[in-house]
């Protein structure tokens, strides 16, 4: 597993340079299938990365997997739903929450989608949950 140095937050520390995550989006292809892409590099290290507080990065190693899903997939929902979570974490860090709530609401319409249990490994009431955790936090 691959730490980033810091967490990046715009306007209030550096950001990493262009190439700090290519090997991580290496790991995605069109070839791949679902399944390859749920274990993929990328994957993981979003998933990591979102759960440890690293939003910014979480967003940059998701995006490469949800391009490559098939478009209109519960799967690629999925992912674009845990970008948007990521992204309202951000906000929150950079002291916006209007922001944070409005992607909040977005990511719970992206969640609510499907009636799927789980998807790609994960069980969706965790990111449901983690959604709500950071509702309260706006408050």
């Amino acid at each position: 597993m691959h730490w980033p140095t810091h967490a990046y937050i715009p306007g209030v520390n550096a950001r990493h340079p262009e190439s700090a995550f290519e090997f991580v989006k290496a790991s995605v292809n069109d070839s791949l299938s679902v399944v390859e892409l749920a274990q993929c590099s990328a994957f993981q290290h979003g998933l990591r990365y979102l759960q440890n507080g690293y939003y910014w990065e979480a967003h940059e190693v998701f995006e490469p997997v949800w391009m490559v899903l098939p478009e209109g997939s519960d799967e690629r929902v999925f992912v674009q739903a845990l970008i948007q979570v990521a992204n309202a974490h951000l906000k929150l860090a950079m002291k916006r929450p209007k922001a944070c709530l409005r992607l909040c609401d977005l990511s719970k319409d992206l969640l609510t989608k499907n009636d799927v249990r789980a998807l790609m490994g994960i069980d969706v009431a965790i990111i449901r949950e983690m959604v709500e955790r950071l509702e309260a936090k706006t408050v």
